[in-house]
């Protein structure tokens, strides 16, 4: 199985695609439209950020980190995520600002990490960002050492439970003053939602193209 995946990996990642709305999970009103905007509105300059969303072998399968952001935080405080942040002068790009934070927030050594490229960059709206999903690849399983000032715990799941159906699940929430149907990723106990679910099911419908 590890050899198909990682195989099935680098071939959803060779090729380019664009996002869309229906390929992704994305806040829709309850006649199902998607209500999130992708792109900054005209006059907003956003901030250039970047996650890395990291795939290692364990037990005989692709498995990926997750993490819980500290209450410390200021914005998505108790969400679950992806080690990221905002691009730095320093950085090479957003593959570089994806594995200094991966370093800074999980103990990842960059070193590690093979990038396999980019997933489509996208609008969030709460903190002003621009955020490139970056995708890489671990020979293998990382020592996870979370940093305690910016998360509060991490865990990861295997890459067969994320393209599982029955994984993903959709709710009723009300989000200023309006009902929204809210689609997420169920683990560990865990709603997966908004940023996060968006790349990655990105992510999972460039897999299953690729199968």
């Amino acid at each position: 199985m590890l050899t198909e995946q990682i195989t099935l990996l680098r071939r959803a990642m060779a090729g380019s695609a664009t996002l869309a709305p229906d390929d992704v999970l994305v806040l829709r009103d309850l006649e199902g439209r998607p209500v999130r905007p992708l792109r900054a509105p005209d006059g907003v300059t956003p901030r250039e950020s970047a996650v890395l969303l990291l795939l290692y072998p364990r037990n005989g399968e692709l498995w990926l980190p997750l993490t819980v952001r500290s209450a410390r935080l200021t914005t998505h405080r108790g969400e679950v995520s992806l080690p990221g942040g905002g691009v730095d002068p320093g950085d090479d790009g957003p593959a570089g600002t994806a594995l200094r934070e991966a370093w800074e927030e999980l103990g990842i050594e960059p070193a590690t990490v093979e990038v396999l490229g980019t997933l489509t960059p996208f609008y969030i709206p709460p903190s002003n960002n621009r955020l490139t999903p970056v995708v890489g690849l671990c020979a293998v399983a990382p020592v996870l050492r979370p940093d305690p000032n910016e998360v509060e715990a991490a865990f990861s799941v295997p890459l067969r439970t994320l393209l599982d159906p029955a994984t993903i699940q959709e709710e009723i929430w009300e989000r200023q003053g309006m009902l929204l149907r809210v689609p997420f990723f169920a683990l560990e106990g865990y709603k997966v939602w908004g940023a996060t679910a968006l790349l990655l099911s990105e992510l999972l419908a460039r897999i299953r193209r690729a199968a």
